[in-house]
């Protein structure tokens, strides 16, 4: 199953649930892939933030979780969260959403064939989303340390394993790199810049103020094209747009998400 290529159009989204959205093409049979990241306007949807000043209770995440599923357009409780650690390990999507068991601990998510919905939480670490046009296959990823660790080049392996022999590599496979603290904000120690820097030197980065800092955008982007995926960049800095969570700008506060889904024909059918 081939998805359509290219994207209908990506944009702001100026209300509801999502800051920022991208539809691709539907495919021959019908079926189309989306990525999304919700705002502050759709609640927090980590159910690992919870019970502070500000903080939701369990159930006010779950109905956010509800809310934003029907926007999405998929069946309530079906989107595949994990119990994110900041590694570079990659789990396959086992068609139990958050409604069942607790999903696996790991700092990436892939569906094998596109149909179920994932998401990946975040408040300042970058969430990066994929989709892989030529088996259908979607991903989703976040983490600085992750970043430094390879959790980007497990991700584009493990697409890339689902491909059929005669067709290993990456073309067709796009990420979208969603919202996360911009260069310009995200200060760190001296020996922090240093290490990270000689791991991906598109990480080094200087704060507005003139301090250390890591531009996280730029080596994400710099490690999806080394390995051959085309990648899109959403300019939206969590630290200066309130829009969505910041954890530096509102500590425990809460998570907002990045989704990568499928509708249409064939994904209704699997849901």
């Amino acid at each position: 199953m081939i998805l359509g290529e290219g994207p209908v159009g990506t944009q702001p989204v100026p209300s509801g649930p999502f800051v920022h959205r991208a539809d691709l093409r539907a495919d021959s049979r019908g079926r189309t892939a989306h990525v999304a990241w919700t705002s502050v306007a759709a609640g927090s949807l980590a159910l690992h933030v919870l019970g502070a000043d500000e903080t939701p209770a369990r159930g006010e995440v779950e109905q956010a979780r509800a809310t934003v599923e029907d926007a999405m357009g998929v069946a309530r409780g079906s989107t595949f969260y994990l119990d994110q650690v900041h590694s570079a390990d990659v789990a396959m999507a086992d068609g139990v959403g958050w409604g069942g068991a607790a999903g696996p601990t790991a700092d990436a998510s892939v569906s094998p064939d596109g149909s179920q919905p994932l998401a990946v939480l975040v408040a300042d670490c970058l969430p990066v989303l994929f989709v892989d046009g030529l088996t259908g296959a979607t991903a989703a990823h976040a983490g600085r340390r992750g970043l430094l660790d390879g959790v980007l080049e497990n991700t584009v392996d493990a697409l890339e394993a689902l491909r059929p022999a005669g067709a290993r590599g990456t073309f067709g496979m796009k990420a979208w790199i969603g919202p996360g603290v911009c260069g310009r904000c995200y200060e760190v120690p001296e020996d922090m810049r240093a290490e990270a820097a000689a791991r991906i030197p598109e990480l080094h980065s200087t704060t507005s103020w003139g301090t250390p800092a890591l531009n996280l955008p730029a080596g994400a982007q710099a490690v999806l094209r080394a390995r051959g995926v085309a990648v899109e960049r959403i300019d939206l800095c969590t630290l200066e747009d309130e829009r969505v969570f910041s954890h530096r700008r509102q500590p425990g506060r809460g998570r907002f998400a990045g989704l990568v889904w499928t509708t249409g024909a064939e994904a209704a059918d699997r849901g």
